[in-house]
């Protein structure tokens, strides 16, 4: 397939298209990946898988001592992570249980108010006379007596 001078794109073998930028002006389209699974390799990762590093090269050790610091700070991050977790469970521990405790102590101070409200209600209850209606019932009760012993 022979494709005129100045055009971006090309078909490639496995029948996915892309643009390259050949003095154009164009922006890099991303790559379909291989599996078709549709979805868009960006710019900026193509391209970098390329041949394993061989062992001994200055290259090799400086990415393996890259790799090595990030780990440690990873592991470092995720461990402090964790700490600060077990803290705050700690704290809501110790918060929960003063609650719990205001929580009985209210109870009780409120049963005890409870109480008293009752008590009282029921000493004024006894001390209060009752209404006109009773009242106008044992003068009835004092007359007839008064007449009977006559």
């Amino acid at each position: 397939m022979s494709k005129p001078p100045g055009q971006a794109g090309a078909m490639e073998a496995n029948g996915l298209v892309s643009a390259h930028a050949q003095g154009s002006g164009l922006q890099q389209v991303p790559q379909l990946s291989p599996g078709g699974g549709g979805k868009a390799t960006p710019p900026s990762k193509q391209g970098k898988k390329s041949a394993p590093l061989e062992r001994n090269t200055d290259e090799y050790r400086m990415r393996r001592e890259r790799n090595n610091m990030a780990v440690k700070k990873s592991r470092l991050k995720s461990k402090q992570k964790a700490q600060d977790t077990l803290q705050r469970v700690n704290q809501l521990k110790e918060e929960n249980e003063r609650l719990e405790a205001k929580i009985k102590l209210l109870t009780k101070e409120l049963s005890v108010l409870k109480d008293l409200f009752l008590e009282h209600a029921h000493n004024l209850a006894d001390n209060v006379q009752p209404p006109s209606s009773t009242g106008t019932t044992e003068s009835a009760a004092t007359t007839i007596q008064d007449g009977a012993g006559q």
